[in-house]
């Protein structure tokens, strides 16, 4: 089932890239037309503005006086004029039978000489229909662009919702990314802290141009903000002209507007805009717009009423208004940036130019994730194969069925389904993570390889198909053969326990073995080899002589440095180790991985060559050394005898010196890797010697611009065990870890009477904060002691989340676990 939050994600994308394509050329017509004025005066010198001069200014009546003594017969409808110096006055004629509006020409306000055309205007005419209206129809342009302002308003707001941090009020988090990275982060980061800074501009853009496309929006609005209904407005005018068309106009000459212009003059002593209305016959009166200098916007139009002989009909102030029609008339500044100045012009103006950033990162966004799903597809598919379906609907394709703690277990499921497809058999490869019983019981060949997680404990992505399981009755498998490889170390009581139990569980609801379960001690040949035999004998396919384990070669890399990281401690000693390539090669390794140690074995020995053993890598490629945080490991001694130390941490922390050669060779480590989305939060959680594999994440997280980080960390005492914590608190002051929570079971108790104090109780002291996290999609990384630790954060995380909960976590690969 989808979580809201991936809900709005699918919604987000689709809107995207769909009505977003189209709403980039809302904004681009948008940002060509936010400057058009100062654009065609620059084009066309002289005719928005001319040059100042010792001369007075022509009054309206002048002006229009001086246009008509040049023959000029039709009638003017508008006169604007500015109070600026040099700015030309503007004539609008009446428009002509046909056209919805006049011409309109500038004029020197010194002389009254028309001025030459502007070149450009209808190109800025054109980009303003294809802003306002699509170039369609006006009232069909007016639906469809408002509902694309809606989209993008939609877009504004789930992309906040989308990217809402765990930690709200940090403004690194909101306003900043780290442009040195590459790839998917890159554009994510881009795209989301680019839509932050222009989110409040685009939240005003799309709902003024949603109140003006809609009268069903635009009508509550102004009945709630006091002004009169578009629909009584529009009645009153055509009555208006049809009063008027009965009339027989009266030509209007400019010396009669004389007394109307004085009036208006005595009224507003300091005018910087005016629009005088002729009147079309001698009875109506002159109507004028103004606007003085306390004006707040280009739109806080005073209007006044003035009778051809001075008399004052209406003197309406825009102070006066009631707060509700102000607040209307501030929406065009608004949607313009003018209602703040010039800045707010340029600000508006950037923004629009930014619509093309956000559909290319996100089209590129969505390709990227597309590309990976197609090949994550046609990787599935070619493992899955030909399964083939028989008539009662059951999988005759061989089923080869992983559950996997560290990827063993996968990489030896793939390769027996490799074998079995080169003997020409059909075969499917399967994670339990997808498996229900449902789909167990289509198989009819199945082949089991299960690790053993802990002492008996079935993998994290195994829990859920095992309580399944266990709560089945009946017999529905009577029907399938199956074979089992249990994987495991002999170090635990319950070695292989999770495989066993699996086997027992399926002869239970009636599946029947083909071979008895085959027990395997980590890479242990022999039984590879067996489990080769069995398929062989099965299904033909050939048996070659190959090592359980993928061969991959030991390097000689150089002891570099050896740090003593908790001298004094109750615990055992803790060491920092810091390894360089012999042979200068560059490593490659991603965060979460591990290296296996090869100890040499000890002089007096007759045994075979120790097994390698496995440590957390603390480092990054980038640093150019492996670092290891290694705990030496104090075996049973007799009384009075010095401690014997283990094989591999006792090489490592003492016998090797500086400059030794040691052997190692990388391993992948993909239920520790990185979750597929690198932005989300992440919480990491662990104590000792675990501190190595979260320090890489953290490294990785840091570097690439990812700050939202939690880290809650167990140690012995604070004043001995502190490593781990002076290094978080320095990221920490840094703002790079949003939170960090240390905890020192040997410290004394500020209560005597409580017991110690663990990782798991900090956590659970934390729930709040941890429901959050994860509700912002934050990926739990867990390192350290299985006993105690990951055990109790478990538990803890059950308890908290409920069974359903962390299993959730787990199938979308948000509680990823290294532990030993």
């Amino acid at each position: 089932m989808w979580s809201l939050k991936r809900i709005w994600f699918q919604l987000h994308w689709f809107v995207g890239i769909t009505a977003g394509t189209v709403v980039v050329l809302i904004g681009l017509s948008g940002a060509v037309y936010s400057f058009h004025e100062e654009v065609l005066d620059w084009l066309n010198p002289g005719t928005a503005s001319v040059p100042h001069r010792d001369a007075p200014v022509l009054s309206p009546p002048a002006l229009m006086q001086a246009v008509q003594a040049t023959g000029e017969r039709r009638r003017i409808d508008r006169i604007t004029v500015h109070a600026e110096p040099g700015r030309s006055a503007q004539l609008s004629f009446a428009p002509e039978p046909g056209q919805r509006r006049g011409e309109v020409v500038f004029v020197d306000p010194y002389s009254g000489k028309v001025l030459p055309e502007q070149h450009g205007e209808a190109f800025f005419e054109w980009v303003e229909r294809l802003h306002r209206w699509l170039l369609l129809p006006r009232d069909d342009g007016k639906s469809v662009t408002g509902s694309l302002a809606f989209c993008l308003l939609f877009l504004s707001l789930s992309g906040l919702y989308l990217r809402w941090p765990a930690k709200p009020f940090s403004w690194r988090t909101w306003l900043t990314f780290n442009v040195n990275r590459k790839g998917r982060p890159f554009l994510w980061g881009l795209h989301s802290v680019a839509g932050t800074w222009a989110l409040v501009v685009y939240v005003m853009l799309t709902l003024t141009g949603v109140y003006w496309a809609f009268d069903a929006v635009r009508a509550p609005v102004d009945k709630m903000m006091g002004a009169p209904s578009r629909s009584a407005a529009r009645a009153e005018t055509q009555a208006a002209q049809e009063a008027a068309r009965k009339t027989p106009q009266t030509p209007i000459e400019g010396a009669a507007l004389e007394p109307a212009w004085n009036a208006f003059t005595q009224l507003a002593g300091t005018w910087q805009f005016a629009q005088v209305r002729v009147p079309m016959r001698s009875g109506q009166a002159v109507q004028i717009q103004w606007f003085d200098t306390t004006a707040p916007h280009n739109r806080a139009r005073n209007q006044l009423g003035v009778k051809l002989d001075g008399t004052v009909q209406r003197d309406e102030r825009f102070a006066d208004l009631p707060a509700g029609r102000r607040a209307l008339l501030a929406l065009y500044p608004l949607h313009t940036g003018t209602y703040f100045g010039i800045t707010g012009r340029i600000i508006v103006t950037l923004a629009a130019f930014m619509l093309p950033l956000f559909a290319i990162t996100g089209w590129m966004l969505y390709l990227d994730r597309r590309k990976k799903a197609r090949a994550a597809r046609e990787e599935q598919a070619t493992l899955a194969g030909d399964a083939g379906v028989a008539e009662d609907g059951t999988v005759q394709a061989i089923v080869v069925i992983h559950a996997s703690q560290a990827g063993h277990a996968q990489q030896l499921a793939a390769r027996t389904v490799a074998r079995l497809r080169n003997a020409g058999k059909a075969a499917q490869l399967l994670p339990i993570a997808a498996l229900d019983l449902q789909t167990l019981q289509r198989f009819s060949q199945v082949l089991w390889i299960a690790s053993t997680f802990g002492d008996g404990q079935p993998p994290d992505v195994a829990k859920r198909f095992a309580r399944h399981l266990q709560q089945t009755s009946g017999n529905p498998l009577s029907h399938q053969r199956f074979g089992l490889l249990a994987l495991g170390d002999r170090q635990y009581a319950a070695f292989c326990g999770f495989g066993m139990s699996l086997a027992e569980q399926l002869q239970r609801l009636g599946a029947q073995p083909l071979f008895p379960p085959i027990t395997m001690d980590g890479e242990e040949d022999q039984a590879w080899q067996d489990w080769s035999t069995n398929i062989s004998s099965q299904w033909g396919a050939a048996t070659e002589n190959e090592s359980a384990s993928e061969e991959v070669a030991f390097d000689s890399w150089t002891l570099a440095k050896r740090t003593h990281c908790n001298p004094g401690s109750l615990g055992n000693p803790l060491f920092r180790i810091e390894l360089e390539p012999s042979h200068g090669s560059a490593a490659s390794w991603q965060p979460g991985a591990l290296v296996d140690i090869l100890p040499p074995p000890p002089a007096d020995s007759l045994l075979p060559p120790p097994a390698p053993r496995s440590y957390s890598v603390a480092s990054l490629p980038e640093d150019g050394r492996i670092q290891l945080w290694v705990r030496q490991t104090v075996l049973n001694a007799p009384a009075n005898e010095e401690p014997t130390l283990g094989l591999a941490s006792g090489w490592l922390t003492r016998h090797a010196k500086l400059g030794s050669k040691i052997q190692l060779r990388l391993v992948e480590n993909p239920s520790f890797a990185p979750h597929d989305h690198p932005a989300r939060p992440a919480i990491f959680m662990g104590n000792g010697s675990g501190y190595a594999g979260l320090r890489a994440h953290l490294l990785h997280r840091m570097r690439n611009g990812h700050f939202n980080n939690w880290v809650v960390f167990g140690e012995r005492q604070h004043a001995y065990d502190a490593c781990a914590h002076d290094e978080v608190s320095a990221w920490q002051s840094r703002g790079h870890i949003e939170r960090a929570d240390f905890v020192y079971s040997r410290d004394p108790h500020p209560n005597p009477e409580l017991p110690r104090r663990y990782v798991q109780d900090a956590l659970r002291e934390a729930s709040g904060a941890l429901q959050e996290w994860l509700q912002c999609g934050a990926v739990i990384y867990v390192c350290g002691s299985y006993d105690g630790m990951a055990t109790g954060v478990d538990t803890v995380l059950r308890e908290l989340l409920g069974e359903t909960g962390v299993e959730q976590l787990i199938a979308e690969g948000r509680y990823r676990r290294d532990v030993y």
